[in-house]
């Protein structure tokens, strides 16, 4: 087992590997479920499976290990995925854990749209959602949108989103642009550590 200490892992190490789990979520296109990456350091790869050096970068502190994709019925559904969260554990090896999601994004000019169809719902929490996702997915200016959240053992958290595209925004040299804002997705951030606290199934 690597000998580095959890607190080392650091936001770097983090973005690495969303850049990386990105990048192959790219590469699997579009209209996806939610998925998980355990992210495990690359030496106890190494150490455990010695074939898999000339596949991973031995320079790279963590490796993300894709998961297998989460039900079709969790797209869409915050509950259901915090549902799920809920029962989800990890192994003491597992330092850390990204999720990626599609979800729609609106400009802050709809906002307003939001705010009118869930005001007069907020006493119900499930209509409340469902109205705000129908106003979501109708929303003449809504994009598709990957969201990327990831969370270490030692505390360090990071959310990353990438945007669709348009035809005439593709990038021809295949660069993803991934943003952030403050404070980006913190539920997600919270239900990711959680899964990093329960305790793992026998």
């Amino acid at each position: 087992m690597t000998n580095v200490n959890p607190e080392q892992w650091s936001a770097s190490a983090l973005y690495r590997c969303i850049r990386e789990v990105a990048e192959f979520a790219d590469g699997e296109g579009w209209e996806r479920p939610p998925q998980l990456f355990a992210l495990v350091p690359t030496a106890d790869l190494v150490a455990a499976e010695p074939a898999l050096l000339d596949q991973l970068d031995a320079g790279e502190a963590l490796t993300p290990i894709a998961q297998d994709s989460l039900p079709e019925d969790l797209t869409g559904d915050p509950m259901a995925l915090d549902e799920f969260l809920a029962t989800t554990s990890w192994p003491p090896a597992v330092e850390g854990v990204v999720l990626v999601q599609e979800i729609l994004v609106l400009p802050p000019a709809a906002e307003q749209t939001l705010d009118e169809a869930i005001a007069p719902l907020l006493a119900d929490r499930d209509a409340a959602d469902g109205a705000a996702r129908h106003a979501a997915e109708t929303h003449p200016d809504r994009r598709d949108a990957r969201l990327f959240s990831g969370v270490l053992r030692s505390g360090t958290s990071l959310s990353l989103l990438h945007i669709r595209p348009t035809e005439d925004e593709e990038d021809p040299f295949g660069d993803l642009e991934l943003r952030t804002t403050p404070n980006l997705a913190p539920n997600v951030i919270q239900a990711l550590r959680q899964t990093l606290d329960n305790e793992p199934e026998d």
